[in-house]
């Protein structure tokens, strides 16, 4: 059974890192994304650590509830997963491929929250426009990026970076990438995060 789900990750893998623009370029979006071009890959500086609990917080949501991160606490594992700007070619790729991953996160117990310093009825529009998310998606809009910030991933045009945290079941935090605003976090280095976690 362990290795049919290897396989199935693996396929999930290839696919979702088949191409950039797999989903940007699609016909869902058109031209109807913004092109920001090559930016600078990090502008910002940590300010939590590995080993350290996860500074709580409490953001709305797309489903009109308010989410705590310290909700979680005891019962999931939790990803962070902050993008720059919604109707942006690699985040309208990223989001959409925790989709197909859902059985992946579902296997290490682990829950889903999106991140972005767009407000609530920005990424609703997008959100329904690439057929819906299933996990939480939450707007850091306002007070701009305090989360963010608290996090130490806001930049200074005021986006955040494209930064992913994992925090186990006690809050804390055990893994942090930061990455190349520019490129799409690797879900095979998710993944094999994800299962430290257990």
């Amino acid at each position: 059974m362990n290795d049919i789900r290897i396989i199935i990750a693996g396929i999930l893998i290839f696919l979702i890192g088949f191409s950039e623009s797999a989903i940007a370029g699609s016909a869902v979006y058109g031209n109807r994304l913004y092109n920001p071009g090559q930016l600078k890959p990090v502008d910002s500086r940590l300010t939590v650590k590995i080993g350290e609990k996860a500074p709580d917080f409490t953001l709305p949501s797309l489903s009109g509830k308010p989410v705590r991160l310290s909700s979680f606490l005891g019962e999931k594992n939790v990803m962070l997963t902050f993008i720059p700007a919604a109707w942006t070619p690699v985040c309208s790729d990223q989001w959409p491929g925790y989709n197909i991953a859902k059985g992946l996160f579902d296997q290490y117990d682990t829950s889903l929250i999106g991140i972005s310093v767009d407000n609530l009825p920005t990424l609703f529009a997008w959100t329904r426009e690439m057929g819906g998310l299933w996990f939480d998606v939450l707007s850091d809009f306002w007070p701009h990026g305090s989360v963010s910030s608290t996090y130490g991933v806001l930049r200074t045009d005021g986006v955040s970076e494209r930064a992913i945290f994992l925090i186990d079941k006690k809050g804390i935090l055990r893994f942090i990438h930061v990455g190349d605003i520019n490129l799409r976090p690797d879900l095979g280095m998710i993944v094999n995060e994800l299962k430290k976690l257990n």
